[in-house]
């Protein structure tokens, strides 16, 4: 058989033209066809491999044609062609090393993500809590509404749909804007118990006039969203805006500048607050780190990550942090009053997240949104304050007196 003559070089992506006289009576030149392959698995890079098969006129090919040359085509400088049955070098894996450092990457990332988007949100609530006023209540407004639309989706997820029929989508937008307006109103008007039974009327009379036929479960999932999305947070701006009673032994009041509000921004309601959310904070990082370095026996099926070893850490770093923040802030002078304090804020925490947990469980989804890098959505990041906000006014209103002044 005379040696092929190719036409083009390898490089191009052009069409490779070989002729061959062999078996050619009429000194005819019969053109091979180039197939391309799958490139080969074990190949460190992409590569595309192509053989060169025979065509006549009778037939596009071959049925029993078998290859003659391989050429390989890659990213990059094009190798020499190779004759099939010659011994190849192997191709080894990738170590260990670059295998790991693979994996690695993407927690890295998502470890600096969190660091990063949890300082900064961090830093901005703080700035919201100490300006108080209409600037909290926007900020728990647009908190709320983002918490509620993320809370109807997985409403609407196939995990819960299956066993359910979620409320039309008009009906989850009317309570969405209905739980954003709650914070607003109550900022201003003060009453919460009328609120929330107006905005209930409007959802119920929103969801029978539907068409077709109103079913319970939409209903009911429509109403807790109301409850859990914007009753609850309510509570947050009681706290904040509604303790305007003076803390006067705390000493920070004593130095803070006139232009911020001097000595009389710093109300009980302020103090509570700063208290409340620290501890929280406290408790799902001590519960997280003992976790981690301790943890043993799972605390529940609805979350199997968390642990009896983190949880019991994570009490005790609640309890710790309001009691240290009680004495720099010299609110409430009673010490039963700040282990109280503590005790309703960590079993607020928890109870709290167990309940995004289980939603989230039954929706069949890891996080409630994407909002936030890291973290995941804004129910992701408040579910721990959706019940404390409650029962830390109610314990400041009810059961200190003088409201721990």
């Amino acid at each position: 058989m005379a040696h092929p003559r190719v036409t083009n070089s390898l490089s191009s992506t052009t069409t490779i033209s070989l002729f061959c006289n062999h078996h050619n009576p009429n000194n005819q030149k019969k053109p091979f066809v180039l197939l391309p392959i799958r490139a080969c698995p074990c190949r460190p890079r992409p590569s595309q491999s192509l053989i060169l098969h025979k065509a006549t006129p009778s037939s596009y090919f071959f049925s029993n044609c078998k290859p003659l040359l391989r050429f390989t085509r890659r990213t990059g400088a094009s190798p020499p062609p190779r004759v099939i049955g010659q011994a190849q070098p192997e191709h080894l894996p990738q170590s260990n090393a670059e295998g790991e450092d693979v994996l690695l990457k993407p927690q890295v990332s998502q470890l600096r993500n969190r660091i990063v988007f949890g300082l900064a949100i961090g830093i901005t609530v703080g700035g919201v809590v100490l300006a108080g006023g209409w600037v909290f209540a926007v900020a728990m407004a647009a908190a709320v509404f983002t918490g509620a639309r993320e809370y109807f989706e997985l409403v609407r997820s196939h995990g819960i749909t299956e066993g359910m029929t979620p409320p039309p989508r008009y009906v989850s937008r009317v309570c969405s804007v209905a739980c954003a307006l709650l914070p607003l109103y109550i900022m201003y008007r003060g009453h919460i118990d009328v609120s929330v039974t107006s905005a209930a009327f409007v959802l119920a009379m929103a969801l029978l006039l539907q068409r077709g036929s109103p079913r319970f479960a939409q209903l009911s999932s429509a109403i807790f969203g109301l409850f859990y999305c914007g009753y609850l947070p309510c509570f947050w701006v009681k706290l904040r805006c509604g303790l305007a009673a003076p803390a006067l032994n705390t000493r920070i009041g004593a130095t803070w500048p006139v232009l911020l509000g001097g000595q009389a921004h710093w109300t009980v309601g302020l103090v509570a607050t700063l208290i409340s959310i620290s501890s929280i904070i406290a408790a799902d990082t001590f519960a997280f780190l003992g976790g981690k370095v301790f943890g043993r026996t799972p605390l529940t099926n609805i979350s199997p990550k968390k642990t009896w070893e983190g949880t019991i850490i994570g009490f005790c770093g609640c309890i710790v942090t309001s009691v240290v923040l009680s004495k720099i802030f010299s609110w409430p002078m009673s010490l039963s009053s700040s282990i109280a304090l503590g005790v309703l804020n960590f079993f607020g925490s928890v109870f709290g997240d167990l309940t995004e947990s289980m939603i989230k469980r039954d929706a069949g989804v890891k996080d409630s949104g994407s909002l936030i890098p890291g973290h995941g959505g804004v129910l992701d990041r408040v579910d721990s304050y959706v019940f404390t906000g409650a029962l830390a006014y109610s314990f400041v209103k009810t059961f200190l007196p003088l409201y721990g002044v």
